[in-house]
């Protein structure tokens, strides 16, 4: 006896087998019911979802001999013929290989005849999206006002090329991608029906690697099956697909929580010898990120990992995980670049630890592999106002927390204590007492040179904008000025906000400082701190000058009179967002 594949032999004979379409079956077991039935019918949906199996049925439904029915008995002739491909009255075309108007006129032609043995005339149209637009035109009378007898089924898994004049003479239904869940439920239900032994483990990967499509998992159901030897293990299946041992993918975490960075780079050398493959080690160390930080939030799912997974999320700090998050995704992206896999799955791994700070501030790889870094000397007069500690490293917007910049913690510490801002010393070789606010730590002190307090700066009125166009800095300096707001200012000392971290870094600021001398004639102090920006800045009064030119722009060309006589005679418009304003010197 020939074998009749799962994917044919398990293809659902009636709406109570169909699996993951409720919508559907719903909206068309009522129609049955009730006896209001359409005349045209549009299924979308990728490959493998139902479309041509909801045809089927429908036409089943509405030529049974107990009908039309929502249940069709399955043993009558019409039930029968529909599902052995012999029923004249269920024509099923496909437009990628018959696109034509003639093909298209000869179907039309055949319509208008009554049905040979059933109620109705079925015509089933398969990714009709490949149709020619005169095959379209000559379908729209008949699709609009078919004869009594014509149901139009048409199925496509491309909606966007179907004309809109298709679509509104059709009653569409989006079908659903099957969940990896309700998949691996219903491939257990097959093997139990079918007697095969199987792990319950091995079937939630091929739900995941079907991608929601059902046929695709039978498919490869019927793969593992003959891989495994007439069984179904969870081992041979990870063979089969590829799919990484999720082992791996706590052997990593356990590594980073604990900070060892030898330890986590050893992991790709076996990884490269049992043939892992590191793309998809991302993609699956990407969703176990995603799930501890689901369980951070409170949904844990209840599987064999659930465990690792909460313990995970005990172990690192919510920031730290979406921190972590984007690094995967993007190395995943980046890998393919790399020399070679191994050598940028390293890196991404390498980039994990350098990015997840330590209670000193100092990323998790330093502290493990390197030893402190000595002191930089620097000159006496433009010394830089720091605690003699270590400085905390530059952490990229993604490092910030999850609700943005988080302004409480200091950018640069002044002293042991935490201080929201940071001064940064001017280049001057004035005395200073050990009082002053921001003064210099002892072991960084600047000679004691007589000289009279700094004057405030009378040519300052105050607009923070206004100076930053004047000065024109380009770079993280003239980032720092335009989305920078002034908090306040004593003689000299300018007290400002920036919105995230990177602008707030020693060299940046220690530029803006000294443009800002160079500009005022004298030397002056900056402190900053990181924060939300609520205030006027640089970059909000250029766009909010670029929105009032763009208005005065679009009224002045609405009110022109040879626009208006367009506007009016020729019912023409104007195509929103093509105005721009012209400058005088163009």
């Amino acid at each position: 006896m020939t074998y009749q594949v799962l994917a044919r032999k398990w293809r659902p004979r009636d709406f109570e087998s169909l699996v993951g379409q409720q919508h559907v079956v719903r909206a068309l077991t009522h129609a049955l019911g009730s006896g209001r039935l359409h005349h045209a019918y549009l299924l979308t949906g990728t490959r493998g979802v139902g479309k041509t199996t909801i045809a089927r049925i429908l036409a089943k439904a509405l030529n049974c001999e107990t009908g039309p029915t929502a249940t069709p008995c399955g043993r009558c002739s019409a039930c029968t013929g529909i599902d052995g491909g012999r029923f004249v009255d269920y024509i099923e075309m496909d437009a990628a290989s018959n696109r034509g108007v003639d093909e298209m006129t000869q179907l039309l032609e055949n319509a208008i005849y009554a049905p040979t043995s059933g109620r109705y005339k079925v015509y089933v149209i398969d990714e009709v999206h490949m149709l020619s637009t005169h095959a379209f035109n000559a379908m729209l009378k008949t699709l609009e006002e078919p004869p009594a007898h014509v149901i139009f089924v048409l199925a496509t898994t491309d909606p966007q090329k179907v004309p809109v004049t298709v679509l509104s003479r059709c009653l569409q239904f989006n079908l659903k991608n099957m969940t990896p869940s309700a998949i691996a439920e219903h491939l257990a239900h097959v093997l139990r029906s079918e007697g095969i032994d199987f792990e319950p483990t091995a079937l939630p990967p091929i739900g995941r690697a079907a991608g929601g499509s059902m046929r695709d998992a039978l498919s490869l159901l019927d793969q593992a099956i003959a891989f495994g030897g007439g069984g179904v293990a969870a081992a041979a299946v990870r063979d089969m697909l590829g799919v990484v041992d999720q082992g791996w993918i706590t052997s990593i975490l356990d590594a980073l929580a604990s900070g060892e960075g030898p330890a986590l780079i050893g992991l790709a050398d076996p990884m490269q010898l049992a043939g892992a493959p590191f793309e998809r080690v991302l993609d699956e160390l990407a969703l176990r990120l995603h799930r501890v930080a689901l369980a951070q939030a409170g949904v844990l799912a209840d599987d064999e990992w659930r465990d690792e997974v909460a313990r995970h999320a005990s172990l690192f700090a919510p920031e730290d995980v979406q921190v972590f998050y984007q690094i995967v995704i993007h190395g995943a992206r980046d890998l393919a670049l790399a020399p070679d896999p191994q050598a940028g799955f390293s890196m991404v791994l390498l980039r994990l630890l350098a990015f997840r700070p330590d209670a000193t501030g100092r990323g998790a790889l330093a502290e493990s592999t390197s030893a402190p870094a000595p002191a930089v000397q620097r000159p006496a007069l433009r010394s830089q106002m720091v605690s003699s500690g270590s400085r905390a490293p530059a952490v990229p917007p993604s490092a910030m927390g999850p609700s943005g910049p988080r302004p409480t913690e200091p950018v640069v510490p002044a002293s042991p204590e935490s201080r929201p801002l940071v001064p940064v010393a001017p280049t001057s070789s004035g005395p200073r007492s050990s009082s002053t606010p921001g003064a210099a730590s002892p072991g960084l002190s600047e000679p004691q040179v007589g000289r009279a307090p700094p004057v405030p700066a009378p040519d300052f009125d105050g607009d923070w904008p206004a100076l930053a166009r004047r000065l024109g800095l380009g770079g993280f300096a003239g980032q720092f000025m335009g989305q920078s707001e002034l908090l306040g200012r004593e003689g000299d000392v300018f007290q400002v906000r920036v919105p995230i971290r990177p602008l707030a870094e020693v060299g940046t600021v220690n530029k803006v400082r000294e443009a800002l001398s160079a500009h005022f004639g004298r030397p002056v102090r900056l402190t900053v701190e990181v924060g939300a920006v609520a205030g006027v800045t640089a970059v909000r009064e250029a766009q909010r000058e670029q929105g009032e030119q763009l208005e005065q722009a679009r009224e002045a060309l609405e009110a022109d009179p040879f626009v208006r006589s367009l506007v009016s005679g020729l019912d023409g418009r104007i195509v929103p967002g093509s105005v721009t304003p012209v400058r005088d010197d163009q």
